[in-house]
């Protein structure tokens, strides 16, 4: 996608920008399944071959849907970080403003996760293709460590967003079978598991225990590659 200050200006590139706006409004409207190249084209008023020529399957729309959904979500953020300094309900405002962008696709969401979850999959979330979203998200965590006033220690402040990423990425999987009103069962994981953290945190300051921790980060580094 384009963003508000990057407009694109030659035919190409207006062509390229209408197809990821027309997939992305098919995915929250239709779901993953129902949105084809075909149907992108002719909404467009393209031929096949150029859509193609643009994006060359339906997953590489996806990974536009994903950077529009993650640049909504900083979109979010970022204004409620900026009057919040406590670490963990910055922390919180990451992950809420998160599954909060989420909503609109929750009906089609089975559908995604199906194509999603292979780990040869394109639109794996952890997958080569996904960079750019992800990288909005582990930013976004970023921020929300570094600028908290009660800091961390360097090498967790370092280390801590990379495993609160993949926090969300569980949440997210969590809240893809919530049936409950709202997903009020994930907003409840989400407050309970930030009380968890809040009260384990501080114990990075202790030397002590800053060795088991280290392992713990190790492993989350481990689930990830």
């Amino acid at each position: 996608m384009f963003s508000s200050d990057a407009k694109p200006s030659s035919k190409s590139e207006r062509t390229r920008a209408l197809l990821s706006a027309i997939a992305v409004r098919s995915f929250r409207e239709r779901g993953y399944e129902e949105t084809t190249i075909r149907l992108i084209a002719e909404e467009a008023g393209v031929s096949v071959g150029t859509t193609h020529y643009h994006f060359p399957t339906k997953n590489h729309l996806v990974q536009e849907l994903y950077l529009d959904v993650q640049q909504a979500h900083r979109a979010a953020a970022e204004p409620l970080l900026a009057g919040e300094s406590d670490l963990i309900e910055r922390l919180r405002i990451v992950y809420r403003t998160g599954i909060d962008g989420l909503a609109p696709f929750h009906e089609f969401a089975p559908g995604f996760l199906s194509a999603a979850v292979s780990p040869r999959s394109p639109i794996n979330p952890l997958s080569e293709d996904s960079t750019a979203a992800r990288s909005i998200v582990e930013g976004l965590f970023t921020e929300a460590v570094t600028g908290a006033k009660n800091g961390l220690p360097d090498e967790f402040e370092e280390r801590l967003p990379g495993a609160l990423f993949l926090g969300h990425l569980l949440l997210a999987l969590f809240w893809v079978y919530d049936k409950s009103p709202g997903q009020a069962r994930t907003y409840s994981l989400l407050d309970r598991g930030l009380a968890l953290l809040r009260l384990s945190l501080p114990l990075t300051r202790l030397p002590l225990l800053r060795g088991p921790l280290r392992g713990l980060l190790d492993l989350v580094a481990e689930v990830r590659a």
